[in-house]
C-alpha cells in the first residue's frame, strides 16, 4: 500500500463539527469564528486576534498596519520600503510585497538550521542599497523550526512570525513521559532533563501568523489567524476590527480549526512517537537533520538534508510506495532559485538536497516502521 507523504489530520470530530455548521446553515463568518478567536487565546495567550481566509490576508494586513504608523513619519517618505525575508519562505510572500509595492531583501539561512539567524539577517541589513528602508522582517518558522526571535527582536527592526508550520512548539505535553524515564535516573540528570522538557519557544514578534491552510500545522481547511501579544502592539489590529466579512474565516473552517487546536497535544504526542523511530534510522545513514536548539521540536516534518541526489532518494523510495518530496518545492528559492542564487548560496543548496518524509499523526506504527527502514537503507 503506497503511503503518502503528506494527509490531514481529520478524524470523525471535526466531520461532525463541519456538518453541525452546515446544518444549521451557518457557514460565513460569525459565532465560531469568534470561538476560534477564544479557543487559540487560551493556547497562546494574545491580546488580540482576527480569523482571516488566508496567510496571504493575514501578512497584508500585518505590513500594512506597519506602513500606517511610518506614515507620520517624514523621514521615510523619500525612501522605498523593504522587507528582509528569508529564501525558503513560501513565495506567496512575494506576492504580498508586490501588491503593497515592497522590496524584498533575501537573507540566506545555515546548513544545519533552515532559518535566518540574527548574524544572517544583521548581514543582509548591513548590505542593502542606501535608498532602501527596511520596515520588517518577516520570520518564517520553515518546517516547524523555531528560530532566535528574541534576539532577532534586539535588532530594532520590527518582527513579523509566521508560526503556522510550528504550532506546538510551545506545549510541554512530554513532561511526565521524560519525567517518568528519568524516575531511576540521578538526580542531576533527572533535573536536568525536567528543564529541558519544560523549556518553550517564546513570540517576539509584534504581530504573528497562524496559517491554517491544508499543510499547515492546524488545519481548517484554508485561513489563517493574525495575533498580537501584548495590548500595544494589539492597537495597530484593531483598526482592521471592522474589516468585510470577505476577508474574514468562515464559521464552516473555524468550526474545523476548533477541533484542531483542541486535539493538538494529542497529535503532536502523535508525531513524537513517529519521529522517534525515524532519528534512530537516520543515526545510521550519512545524511544529515536539522536540530532544534533550545526547546522541543514539534515534529511538523522529518527532513534530511541527502549527501547524494534528491531525484536518486525519490525515485528509491517510490519503488517501496513511499512518496517523498523535495522540502522546499513550494519556497521562494524553490519557485524562483535564479532570483535568490548570488546572496543565498545555502538556501539553493538546500533546495537541491533537502528531502521530507512522510509525517502526520494518522501514520500507521506498521507504515512508520517501513519507512524507518527505507531510512536506514537510503543511498
Amino acid at each position: 500500500m503506497k503511503i503518502e507523504v503528506y494527509s490531514p489530520t481529520i478524524r470523525r470530530k471535526e466531520m461532525d463539527a463541519v456538518l453541525t455548521a452546515m446544518v444549521e446553515e451557518k457557514i460565513g463568518p460569525g459565532e465560531r469564528n469568534r470561538l476560534l478567536i477564544q479557543t487559540a487565546k487560551e493556547q497562546l495567550h494574545f491580546d488580540y486576534a482576527l480569523a482571516l481566509r488566508s496567510p496571504a490576508v493575514a501578512l497584508f494586513l500585518a505590513l500594512k498596519a506597519l506602513i500606517d504608523a511610518l506614515q507620520t513619519d517624514s523621514s521615510s517618505e523619500n525612501k522605498k520600503r523593504a522587507v528582509i525575508i528569508s529564501a525558503l519562505s513560501p513565495r506567496y510572500y512575494l506576492q504580498v510585497l508586490q501588491d503593497l509595492h515592497l522590496t524584498p531583501l533575501y537573507c540566506d539561512v545555515t546548513y544545519d538550521f533552515p532559518c535566518m539567524s540574527r548574524e544572517l539577517i544583521e548581514n543582509t541589513a548591513v548590505k542593502k542599497p542606501p535608498e532602501l528602508e527596511i520596515i520588517a522582517v518577516v520570520l518564517h518558522h520553515t518546517l516547524g523550526f523555531a528560530p532566535d526571535s528574541a534576539g532577532i527582536s534586539e535588532l530594532g527592526i520590527p518582527v513579523i512570525e509566521d508560526i503556522s508550520q510550528s504550532y506546538g512548539n510551545w506545549f510541554v505535553s512530554k513532561d511526565k513521559k521524560i519525567n517518568d524515564k528519568a524516575e531511576d535516573a540521578p538526580a542531576e540528570k533527572k533535573d536536568k532533563e525536567e528543564t529541558q522538557a519544560q523549556s518553550k519557544i517564546e513570540l517576539n514578534g509584534i504581530f504573528c501568523i497562524l496559517g491554517l491552510e491544508e499543510r499547515d500545522m492546524l488545519t481548517a481547511g484554508g485561513g489563517a489567524l493574525l495575533f498580537a501579544m501584548n495590548r500595544k502592539d494589539a492597537a495597530s489590529l484593531r483598526n482592521f476590527a471592522g474589516i468585510a466579512d470577505e476577508y474574514c474565516l468562515p464559521d464552516i473552517n473555524s468550526a474545523l480549526a476548533i477541533v484542531q487546536f483542541k486535539d493538538a497535544a494529542r497529535n503532536l504526542d502523535k508525531r513524537r512517537d513517529i519521529a522517534e523511530f525515524y532519528i534512530k534510522a537516520s543515526l545510521r545513514t550519512r545524511h544529515k537533520r536539522f536540530i532544534q536548539a533550545n526547546s522541543e521540536y514539534c515534529n511538523y516534518s522529518f527532513p534530511l538534508v541527502l549527501e547524494t541526489g534528491l531525484k536518486d532518494v525519490i525515485a528509491y523510495a517510490k519503488k517501496k510506495e513511499i512518496i517523498l518530496e523535495n522540502a522546499f518545492w513550494n519556497s521562494i528559492a524553490g519557485v524562483a532559485n535564479s532570483v535568490c542564487a548570488e546572496n543565498c548560496p545555502v538556501s539553493n543548496s538546500l533546495v537541491l538536497r533537502t528531502v521530507l518524509f512522510p509525517i502526520y499523526p494518522r501514520l500507521r506504527s506498521a507504515d512508520a516502521e517501513r519507512i524507518s527502514r527505507l531510512i536506514m537503507t537510503l543511498p
